[in-house]
């Protein structure tokens, strides 16, 4: 069971895309990004803050594609036209004897 930096990025951006699971996934990375307990300590001059980068790196381009999907079918659904839906179901009967 190894784990690579890509599989954690697969795990990350598929929870951050389950609306179920993604403000709390954003919380949790704005709690490490400000918690002193990190993987690598904030007081190793370069690796300290090497893994922090990479974190918010990773939270703000899975935000930022989010909300530029919904912006995208925002407008896709102001550019459809609008169908008005009838009250009624029109179907054809058949006599069963």
């Amino acid at each position: 069971m190894g784990f690579s930096a890509k599989s954690i990025y697969s795990w990350y951006r598929g929870a951050i895309r389950n609306p179920k699971y993604r403000w709390w996934l954003i919380l949790g990375t704005l709690a490490y990004l400000l918690s002193p307990i990190d993987i690598a300590p904030d007081f190793l001059p370069i690796i300290g803050q090497l893994d922090d980068v990479a974190v918010l790196t990773l939270l703000v381009s899975e935000v930022t594609q989010l909300l530029t999907e919904r912006i995208q079918s925002r407008r896709q659904n102001l550019n459809q036209p609008h169908v008005e839906q009838k009250d009624t179901v029109d179907l054809e009967a058949t006599s069963v004897k």
